[in-house]
């Protein structure tokens, strides 16, 4: 889940830190879904982990929470085919395993750019996706690595990688959103003995 309180650079704030504390009695706290890169992104004003200010602006909240006795884990998150547009860098297109669109599927943008204190987005269609190269896909491969580092970095206890909801690793081993015939498509049992090899 997202709460869509990112600040400027979808950097975790204040108010997210204070949240999060609130819950730490829980034991362990999964945080909101948090983008690996900025093409992870689906919805506005979620965080990323993937620029120094971003692991920053994570690194009050661990503290916060921890500070109350909590654990705090970071969600992972690529949210594939599942964006739009506005969200990406230079307008361009959300991927997925293979180009097919979530019929009905809507994310939230900001489309005046007033950010979330003013709350002026609105629910749209998503975009149209392409589908990744071989290439694309090792190198998001990469980005989860790194962003797993990252959170560590920013004082989280351990990372989950967010692999449900029909966001990208869900794309993957999806039948109805893969049609690849490469490496990276088939069953889910090719894959497995692929993997094996």
């Amino acid at each position: 889940m997202t709460r869509s309180r990112a600040g400027q650079g979808e950097t975790a704030t204040a108010m997210m830190a204070e949240y999060y504390a609130q819950r730490a009695s829980a034991g362990l706290i999964i945080s909101e879904g948090t983008q690996i890169s900025r093409q992870g992104q689906g919805y506005a004003w979620t965080p990323g982990i993937y620029s120094p200010a971003q692991i920053d602006g994570w690194k009050q909240v661990t503290a916060a929470v921890h500070a109350q006795g909590g654990r705090i884990f970071a969600q992972l998150w690529h949210v594939g085919r599942v964006s739009h547009t506005s969200l990406q860098e230079n307008g361009a297109s959300p991927v997925a395993p293979s180009a097919i669109s979530a019929a009905g599927v809507k994310v939230f943008v900001d489309e005046q750019g007033l950010g979330p204190a003013a709350g002026a987005g609105a629910m749209v269609q998503h975009s149209a996706p392409r589908e990744l190269t071989i290439a694309e896909i090792q190198a998001i491969v990469k980005e989860y690595a790194q962003a797993a580092r990252n959170a560590i970095a920013a004082g989280f206890d351990g990372v989950e990688l967010h692999g449900a909801n029909g966001y990208l690793i869900e794309q993957f081993i999806d039948s109805q959103t893969n049609h690849r015939t490469d490496a990276y498509g088939g069953s889910l049992e090719k894959d497995c003995a692929s993997s094996a090899k």
